[in-house]
């Protein structure tokens, strides 16, 4: 599994981080350890859905290393607007109840709660009129 740290933290499960440590010492050890833990790493979002957006916005990837790499961008600015998603819920959730339910709690993922967490990275979303 790629883990990946962008902060001084102990890497987690799931994170994507270039190995480090005595192949540091070598000229592009880093990257060369990355893009060889990239080829094992299997993403969330398949290759093959990755390359068909690509190719429907004009590019032709022929390293498929590099689909790859867009696949997990992918994943991570998906899983940063989910988690923006979870924030605003909770906020929202402990702001209008109080402890009533204890632990049995379950959040539900609402354009309420998605709309504010896409408009922090510029996506505008706009419900569309409802007519009866």
């Amino acid at each position: 599994m790629l883990i990946f740290n962008f902060k001084d933290e102990s890497p987690q499960q799931g994170n994507l981080i270039p190995s480090g440590g005595a192949s540091d010492n070598r000229a592009g050890g880093p990257l060369t350890d990355f893009v060889q833990q990239l080829e094992d790493y299997a993403p969330t979002i398949p290759d093959s859905v990755t390359a068909f957006y690509l190719n429907r916005a004009g590019f032709e990837a022929s390293d498929p290393r590099i689909t790859r790499l867009v696949s997990i961008a992918a994943q991570k600015f998906v899983s940063d607007i989910a988690n923006e998603a979870l924030q605003h819920c909770k906020m929202k959730s402990s702001s209008g109840q109080t402890k009533s339910k204890g632990k049995d709690k379950r959040l539900t993922l609402t354009m309420d709660d998605l709309t504010p967490a896409l408009a922090e990275y510029g996506i505008n979303v706009k419900k569309p009129a409802y007519f009866v």
